[in-house]
């Protein structure tokens, strides 16, 4: 059995112990500072709609024109759009939005490898932490729209359906779009998930897949055809407590 002395020995020495400590009291206020500016800049651009998709794919790829042609149908809508800002399917959701009726957000983050913030953003917000930058994709949507993507789409994703069924955001509209890739995710939902019991059968009804453009304008609005995309109190306090 290991004595006090053997693990004091392992532990950071007092002087080390405070400069870590100072550095972390200081980073408290750059994530403040984070989520002051964006709570700041996008509390005026309701409704808005948060657009997922991969950072590696290219212009000329289906997904690209596919991502390009919804966020421009939104944008036209009436809605502003918002992606991640960067690359790939990021691209064209700005691109789209950029050359629509709405503004186009891009909430970027700072990355070792990959991110590049695109040319195509009426708001442009910058990031360091991924867990403010994520409120922000949450707090300002009437809906999530998912494209084809990679881990950081999928965490956004399991984030949104997370927050919805604990009852700790509102309930929207969150759109699969191209039912070929997502298919055998749904299918492990169903067949693992559902049956392990560590979700519920009715949480499959939070998400729906949709092929087209058309498709994603027509789940929108049909969810918010009696409600309306004015937040009521208690959505307004739920969304307040995010």
């Amino acid at each position: 059995m290991k004595n006090n002395n053997d693990l004091k020995s392992k532990l950071p020495s007092q002087g080390t112990s405070s400069k870590i400590m100072s550095r972390e009291s200081w980073k408290i206020f750059q994530i403040m500072a984070e989520f002051v500016e964006g709570f700041e800049r996008l509390s005026q651009i309701q409704p808005s709609v948060s657009i997922f998709g991969s950072a590696r794919t290219a212009p000329d790829h289906p997904y690209y024109k596919l991502a390009e042609e919804i966020s421009l149908n939104l944008s036209n809508a009436g809605f502003s759009v918002i992606s991640g800002g960067g690359p790939g399917i990021m691209e064209a959701v700005n691109k789209g939005a950029y050359a629509g009726k709405s503004p186009s957000v891009g909430l970027n983050i700072e990355l070792p490898f990959e991110q590049t913030g695109n040319g195509y953003q009426d708001i442009e917000l910058s990031f360091q932490h991924f867990f403010a930058r994520k409120v922000m994709f949450v707090k300002y949507a009437k809906a999530y729209v998912v494209m084809p993507g990679g881990f950081g789409t999928l965490d956004e994703l399991v984030e949104a359906l997370t927050l919805i069924q604990t009852g700790k955001s509102v309930r929207m509209p969150i759109i699969l779009v191209h039912k070929p890739f997502w298919k055998d995710l749904v299918a492990w939902f169903k067949t693992t998930l559902v049956t392990e019991g560590v979700i519920n059968a009715e949480d499959l009804d939070l998400f729906t897949i949709a092929d087209t453009a058309d498709e994603v304008i027509d789940t929108i609005f049909n969810f918010y055809e009696h409600s309306g995309f004015e937040s009521s109190e208690e959505e307004a306090e739920i969304t307040l407590n995010l």
